[in-house]
């Protein structure tokens, strides 16, 4: 290395994230035929569209600069002692969960697991989850989660619109609600067209004018009190009830299913999930068995595999958006299923015991607080009590004077919430803050009863929970770890193989990006925290904004939106609230490409919106002469195009400006899919093409991980008349989206990292080699698989599509079931039939090896193989690998009765001699698990 430019370069980060280097390259560009990366991308992207001026995010920063500068962030962030409550609350994250599940690979790099057979561990990881929820809940089914408790809410009260029988209009929210509940439901009421009726439900609750009803237990105050006669009265005027709760007072009060409750919801942040300033949380709901079909996100349920075996998968999941498209129950997509784990987790750890201690610990001490400082407002309270003080601004400079945080309600009420970690120092010191006098501890604290004497009797549980073996089970470290290794060494990830999934962008995660997410000055903030004590967080968000702003050209970017389908839904929101302030709401229809994601119809559903389908032509692109009939049939109603570009046909359309400028001509706006973001950073810019507003999948192109199904983080950003219209705090105005003012805020320092350390120069080197991999693949392939669509020029964007459609014609085989075979070379299967049915789409990233390409590009080339076996009859149409894959060790022990070998079974490349991922079981069967719908543990010799 004499060159001194080399010497001195500071991008060393890009060299680790890319997967090929300058030799790589030039044999990838050999093999298409190209002289030069720059040459390939002048044939992949339209002209006019190409940027070209380099991005304004400056040099990478190497990796300790970088760290360096985010500590920097963080030490600008005060960790006061929060005792805020609102569902957030102080918890203790068991190391053994934190190293072996939250920081590790295996199991944050994972994939949602619609390929059940190898996510055998993270479903059951789920699966635990979904008890916990129904135990405590005392209901008979539980989802595997949801984004946060705000948005639960609100689905819960979609989900009790199209449950219910009532035909009333409106919907009955109780005010003593978290503030932050309240805003998102308002929001979503609003456009979904229902009145909303907020009061307290014992005066102003009248069951014969809603359709249904959200009541908080306890409630945002901490009060506790028996909803079972608001219940009955609703159901007698045939409407629903939705109560939102909390997982750990569960474990002392009577459960939301004895009461009479259809639905629960709420956060289970406080089972080992940091605040993170407001996410990532795992969201619960649980339902009455009447209307599991109606609930929205993903239910892991318990069916068989081919040998009889149990095994799990994701039920009912032709309930999923991207089959039902506007038909779906909701567009929730990503969801969070790492939360939901690590929730899960740490109840199987602590145990039923453990965990009634903590409840019963966090009880004691707010009533010995109350002991110390007298009477509260409600004598029956959980953790959190409120009292009335002479000036709520004298008990606020006592508490700041010991860096204490409380909730001031107003002038003369203030809150205290108790949490597993409250000492009894705090709660003297809590105490001196609320009376100005400082209590003896001790002797109150020995005079006190353990039991919870403030729930009322008839409102103490009195049934046993959590009585399945899993939470009885692992209570000792060793115990653990192992379980947790052998749940993880169930799930393939990108610790074994590229995981080349079209549309999802399985791209490396570095260790770097994450490190940060385990600092407490990131990890312990409370969501509503003083700005002041923020400021780095502030900060650091603020940059990461800007850098956004940038990449994709528009004026404003808002973090709000907590996952992709949220971005599509807060862009929707800031489209029809722009339109409604300029006098034209009546603007309704929502023109959406035949191609698009399945989010983006359920999206527009829930803004309102009537969803007009574009057709698309035999190239994949949208059709313009169908476009222009659309907007002239529909021209005084248009609200906005949705588009994903590059499409989701895998090409970049060359009409894609004039598209827009034929939206525009209509007085319409022009929503943008940023789900493909990781073919234009650096490259094009969607402001510079047309667009008014696109989301940006941070867990896609900016390294944020898939983590099994979540967390994902979908920012917005908007041009410039659309900035007012951005989602608003929860706390302090209409519009919000989300329950954080910053959505899942704990993991933005991965893309804040990922981008400082890439640079500008990185960022566009990224998106050219995924263009290059894609390429690479498709021309590999093509002889064997033929790409279905393709561009102006023949190229790809940074996926392609493969064509699998003739060979059920021609050997008795789907693209199912080369997927299924996929697994027995150590592959995940590329997306299926999806946005096509029976094809194969592909997406390799930046971050693959070419080496890893032409693996899997082998694999693929040997199932040609396998198929020519059985299209010339050497292999039988119904037993062949193909149709009997994945094939499980304990298979290969047994009697052997196929027309194949064993080796052919198992061992067919040369690689799974070195390394073989086994499959843990074979196909499962899908429709016997829906058809029996069981969503919680199986009892425990099922597994043996």
């Amino acid at each position: 290395m004499s060159d001194l430019g080399q010497l001195l370069s500071e991008d060393e980060f890009a060299g680790r994230h890319l997967g090929s280097d300058e030799s790589a390259q030039r044999q990838m560009l050999d093999a298409l035929g190209m002289a030069s990366l720059d040459a390939l991308l002048r044939e992949v992207l339209p002209e006019g569209i190409r940027l070209t001026a380099p991005l304004a995010l400056g040099d990478a920063r190497p990796e300790p600069q970088a760290l360096a500068e985010l500590s920097a962030h963080a030490m600008r962030n005060e960790l006061w002692r929060s005792f805020i409550g609102m569902g957030y609350y102080g918890t203790h994250t068991p190391a053994v969960i934190q190293r072996n599940v939250m920081e590790n690979p295996g199991w944050y790099t994972a994939y949602t697991p619609y390929q059940a057979e190898i996510s055998q561990g993270r479903l059951e990881a789920l699966l635990n989850f979904q008890q916990l929820v129904v135990d405590l809940t005392g209901l008979p089914v539980a989802n595997a989660s949801l984004l946060d408790e705000a948005t639960a809410a609100a689905e819960a009260m979609a989900m009790i619109r199209r449950s219910a029988k009532s035909k009333a209009r409106a919907f009955f929210i109780d005010a003593a609600s978290h503030p932050q509940v309240l805003s998102v439901m308002r929001t979503r009421a609003k456009w979904l067209g229902f009145d909303l009726a907020i009061g307290d439900p014992a005066r102003d609750l009248d069951p014969a004018s809603v359709f249904g009803a959200h009541l908080q237990y306890p409630d945002t105050f901490g009060r506790i009190s028996d909803p079972s006669r608001l219940i009955r009265a609703v159901h007698d005027a045939q409407g629903l009830v939705s109560i939102g709760t909390d997982l750990l007072a569960l474990l002392l009060l009577r459960p939301p299913g004895a009461l009479g409750a259809d639905i629960a919801v709420g956060s289970a942040q406080r089972f080992g999930v940091p605040m993170g300033f407001g996410g990532p949380h795992a969201a619960f709901m649980s339902c009455r068995d009447e209307y599991k079909r109606a609930m929205p996100g993903r239910i892991i349920g318990v069916s068989v595999d081919a040998a009889g075996k149990t095994a799990l998968r994701m039920a009912l999941q032709t309930r999923e958006q991207h089959i039902r498209r506007e038909k779906a129950t909701s567009n929730i997509c990503t969801a969070q299923a790492l939360l939901a784990n690590v929730a899960g987790f740490y109840a199987v750890y602590h145990g039923p015991r453990g965990l009634a201690r903590i409840a019963l610990r966090a009880n004691f001490m707010a009533r010995l607080l109350v002991a110390c400082v007298g009477k509260p407002v409600s004598p029956a309270f959980f953790d959190t009590v409120v009292f009335e003080v002479p000036s709520a601004d004298e008990v606020r400079s006592r508490a700041g004077a010991k860096r204490i945080n409380l909730r001031y309600i107003d002038a003369k009420r203030v809150g205290v919430s108790f949490d597993e970690l409250t000492s009894l120092e705090d709660v003297a010191d809590v105490a001196e803050a609320l009376c100005a006098v400082t209590p003896e501890m001790v002797s109150r604290a020995k005079d006190l009863s353990t039991e919870p004497l403030s729930v009322p009797a008839a409102l103490r549980r009195s049934d046993a929970v959590l009585t399945h073996p899993v939470f009885n089970r692992y209570h000792t470290e060793t115990e653990m770890m192992r379980y947790l290794k052998r749940l993880e060494n169930r799930d393939l990830s990108l610790v074994h193989a590229m995981i080349p999934l079209g549309s999802c962008t399985m791209k490396l995660n570095a260790a770097s990006e994450l490190a940060p997410l385990s600092w407490p000055r990131f990890a312990a903030l409370h969501p509503f925290v003083p700005p002041e004590q923020a400021r780095g967080y502030l900060d650091m968000m603020r940059e990461l904004e800007g850098m956004l702003a940038e990449i994709t050209g528009f004026a404003r970017v808002s973090l709000q939106p907590n996952s992709g389908a949220q971005g599509e839904y807060a862009g929707l929101l800031a489209i029809r609230s722009y339109l409604a302030a300029k006098g034209e709401g009546a603007r309704d229809v929502c023109l959406i490409p035949a191609s698009a994601h399945g989010t983006n119809p359920a999206s527009a559903q829930m803004m309102g919106l009537r969803i007009v389908v574009v057709a698309c032509d035999r190239n994949g692109n949208v059709d313009l002469a169908d476009l222009e009939r659309r907007i002239e049939e529909h021209r005084t109603r248009l609200a906005a195009l949705m588009i994903t570009y590059p499409s989701t046909h895998g090409v970049f359309e060359e009409s894609i400006v004039r598209i827009c400028e034929l939206v525009h001509a209509a007085a319409a706006q022009v929503y943008m899919d940023g789900a493909n973001l990781n073919a234009l950073a650096g490259l094009a810019k969607p402001a510079l093409i047309g667009a008014d507003v696109c989301h940006i999948n941070l867990h896609k192109t900016f390294c944020i991980p898939h983590g099994g199904g979540g967390p994902g983080m979908g920012p917005i950003a908007v041009a410039p008349h659309l900035a007012a219209f951005l989602p608003a705090h929860p706390l302090q105005g209409s519009g919000a989206v989300s329950a954080a003012p910053f959505g899942s805020a704990l993991v933005l320092p991965i893309s804040w990292m990922y981008l400082r350390m890439m640079g500008a120069h990185g960022v566009r080197r990224a998106t050219e080699l995924a263009i290059l991999n894609a390429n690479y693949v498709a021309a590999r392939l093509a002889p064997y698989f033929p790409v279905l669509y393709a561009g102006a020029r023949g190229r790809v964007a940074h996926e392609c599509i493969l064509d699998l459609r003739k060979l059920k014609e021609s050997c008795g085989v789907t693209a199912e079931d080369v997927a299924k075979r996929l697994m027995d070379y150590g592959f995940h299967a590329p997306t299926l039939s999806f946005p096509v049915a029976d094809t194969l789409m592909v997406e390799p990233t930046e971050s693959e090896s070419k080496r890893e390409l032409d693996r899997f590009c082998d694999a693929m080339i040997a199932i040609h193989r396998e198929l020519a076996k059985i299209k010339a009859g050497a292999w039988d149409r119904a037993d062949n690998p193909l149709k009997n894959a994945p094939h499980t060790a304990l298979e290969l022990a047994g009697a052997w009765t196929h027309g194949y070998s064993r080796e052919e079974a198992a061992f067919p490349a040369p690689w799974l001699r070195e390394a073989k991922f086994w499959p843990p079981v074979k196909r499962i069967d899908n429709a016997a698990g829906d058809r029996h719908l069981v969503c919680t543990c199986p009892p425990i010799e099922a597994y043996a």
